[in-house]
Formats: C-alpha cells, sequence, structure tokens
C-alpha cells in the first residue's frame, strides 16, 4: 500500500497518553546499589505499567572506555528503553554523576515513545534528580555512541535550565521524533495517509460524483483513514460534523459571486472541545498544519479556505460564502463642524462678570 507521510512539529502542553507512575521494589533496592560506585550502567523498561531493571553491567576501565561497549548494547533497535551511565566524577553532595540516556528509535511505535516520554519524569523523580548531571536524547544509533554524546556536549549554546514542569513538556516533545524521506526531524509526528484517503482526495476537484472527503486519525493503527467520501449539499454539510471526536473535511464549495459561479476548497478542522480526548486533541492539532501541506505540495490540492469549527450549526451557504469574501465595512464619515456665514464679522470678546 503506498502511504503519504505527514510529519509535524509538535509542541505539547499536554497529552492524554498513559504515564508509569511507579517504580517495582527491585529496582528501587537497587538503586540504592548504585551509589557503591561499582555499577557503570544500566537499562530501564517499562513493564506491567512498572518501571523495571533490564540490565546492568559493572564498571571495567574510565566512563570513556567503557561507554560504547555498555551502551550500544543496551540500546535495542526499535524499543524504546532508559539507560542510566555513571560518570567518573562526583556531583556536589559527595555523589557520583550520572547521564540519563533516553533511547527512542524512530522505527519505535509512537505509543511507546509517548509512554517512555511521559514517564521520564518519573524516574527521574525516583532516582533523584541531583545525582543526573547530564542528559542524552537519541532516536539512532549514531547519537546513542560515545561521538554522539561528544557532539552534543559541543554545540554552540546552552539552553536556560528548566523547571521540572517544563523538563516533562520538553520531554514530551522529544519523545515523539520519527523519520520520513530520509531526514531526521526532532519532535515530529509521521502519520500515513492511506491509499484510499489519497484517492478521494485527489479526485475531489474533478470528480463530480463526491464534493465531500471527510478524514479521521486511526490511533491505534497510526494512520489517517478514509472516513467518508460523497456528495453533500451545502445545506446537510453540518449534520458531517461529529459532536464527540474531531476530524479533517474538503468541501468543493460551489458558489455564485458578482453573477459568476465560482468553485473553492474549503479545509474544514472540526474539534469539538474539551468532549474530545486530550491525546485525540493534540494528534490532530499537531498533524493539521503538515497534513495541508501535504495536500497542497504532494497531492497537488491548492486550499482556498482553511476554517477551524467546534461543530457544524454554523456551516451553511452564507456561513462559507462570506468566510471566502468577507463585507467590507465602509469607514465612518467624520464629523465637521458646519461652517458660519461668510459676513458675520470678527468674534466678539465677552468680558467675565464679577
Amino acid at each position: 500500500m503506498r502511504s503519504v507521510l505527514v510529519e509535524s512539529q509538535v509542541d505539547f502542553r499536554t497529552l492524554g497518553c498513559q504515564v508509569c507512575e511507579t517504580t517495582n521494589d527491585s529496582l528501587m533496592k537497587f538503586f540504592g546499589k548504585c551509589r557503591s560506585g561499582k555499577v557503570r550502567a544500566f537499562k530501564i523498561s517499562i513493564e506491567n505499567e512498572e518501571l523495571t531493571l533490564a540490565g546492568y553491567k559493572e564498571a571495567k576501565g574510565t566512563w570513556e572506555d567503557d561507554y560504547d561497549r555498555y551502551v550500544k548494547p543496551l540500546a535495542v533497535e526499535g524499543q524504546p528503553c532508559y539507560i542510566m551511565y555513571r560518570l567518573d566524577a562526583k556531583n556536589e553532595t559527595g555523589g557520583y554523576s550520572w547521564l540519563l540516556i533516553s533511547w527512542s528509535p524512530d522505527d519505535s511505535p509512537i505509543r511507546q515513545k509517548m509512554l517512555y516520554a511521559s514517564t521520564k519524569a518519573t524516574l527521574k523523580h525516583e532516582f533523584g534528580r541531583g545525582q543526573i548531571k547530564e542528559e542524552l536524547h537519541a532516536t539512532t544509533p549514531e547519537e546513542v555512541v560515545l561521538s554522539g554524546l561528544m557532539k552534543q556536549r559541543s554545540a554552540a549554546g546552552t539552553p536556560a535550565p528548566l523547571t521540572p514542569r517544563e523538563e516533562e513538556l520538553s520531554d514530551l516533545s522529544a519523545g515523539l521524533v520519527s523519520a520520513t524521506c530520509g531526514s531526521q526531524l526532532l519532535g515530529s509526528v509521521a502519520i500515513p495517509l492511506v491509499e484510499a484517503a489519497v484517492r478521494a482526495l485527489q479526485a475531489l476537484k474533478t470528480d463530480s460524483q463526491h464534493n465531500y472527503v471527510k478524514l479521521k486519525i486511526d490511533i491505534p493503527a497510526e494512520q489517517i483513514v478514509l472516513d467518508s467520501s460523497e456528495m453533500v449539499p451545502v445545506a446537510a454539510l453540518g449534520s458531517k460534523v461529529p459532536k464527540d471526536s474531531a476530524r479533517y473535511h474538503l468541501f468543493r464549495f460551489d458558489y455564485t459571486h458578482e453573477g459568476r459561479p465560482h468553485q473553492a476548497i474549503m479545509f474544514i478542522y472540526s474539534m469539538p472541545g474539551y468532549s474530545c480526548p486530550v491525546k485525540e486533541r493534540m494528534l490532530y492539532s499537531a498533524s493539521k498544519g503538515p497534513f495541508l501541506e501535504t495536500l497542497e505540495q504532494k497531492l497537488s490540492l491548492k486550499v482556498d479556505k482553511k476554517l477551524e469549527i467546534e461543530s457544524g450549526e454554523d456551516l451553511s451557504y452564507e456561513y462559507l460564502y462570506e468566510e471566502l469574501h468577507p463585507k467590507t465595512t465602509l469607514p465612518r464619515p467624520r464629523f465637521e463642524k458646519p461652517k458660519g456665514p461668510p459676513n458675520r464679522g470678527a468674534k466678539r470678546i465677552t468680558k467675565s462678570q464679577q
């Protein structure tokens, strides 16, 4: 099946994704063992909604010597995880400084990326934020090795320290990194547009059998799929807008302007407020801009007007027409005081009486 990828830069303020908030007992006990200085690296996975120890390595050489031979085997392809790596330097409290590696490979499912990104704050709290000196978010094998860490260290500019809440929100964005067309896009989401939807969109402008295409995001399948494709009169357009879920709508609007027939492609993004789950709201909002870019650049479907609505109650011929050709309000004429008679003489000065 051919697919068109839609990418989006995501700025997540909140997400309705699952969050792991517990750490099992064996991992908590292992955290205490890490303070001895013998453990060089250990891997943490999420299993049964708990942070779980998935393996560890003891130190043999310096941290630079141990790095690649320990970290690379722990970073399994296609499976996100956390890797805690002990550096040789001590922190302000006299304990060892640790590097937190968030391994989120590009080929892993979006749901797993979101789960690990949203749980990172829990791990940092349980392990101790004061012990974590550095963090590395890696999505490719080139980034997870020692050279990738050194490249990050040498990058110009250091961001200002973030609050715990800001760190968590930043982690959510970084956890949704994906690749498309061979390029790495930081904080992007790749959602394929299935073949049936592509055909319906390509035929929208010329096919006389349908003037309306409705699309939805199949979240479990991680695809934008065709919801319906049909001929809809303008008067019935509002009835096609769901009251409890988001949708993308494309409508070919035929109308008359200044006595001449016109045609316009309208994109309508319907989002029924807070009756829609947070995760769904964020995915639709994050994918909207790149989806429109895909329509115009890859499918050659020019969108004449973009609208955002909460319900279909206001959709009508008049509403769509005024969005395309808004009424212009002429400025009100400035009031000017009328001039006096031309021969009334000079103004008289009246003295104030005592």
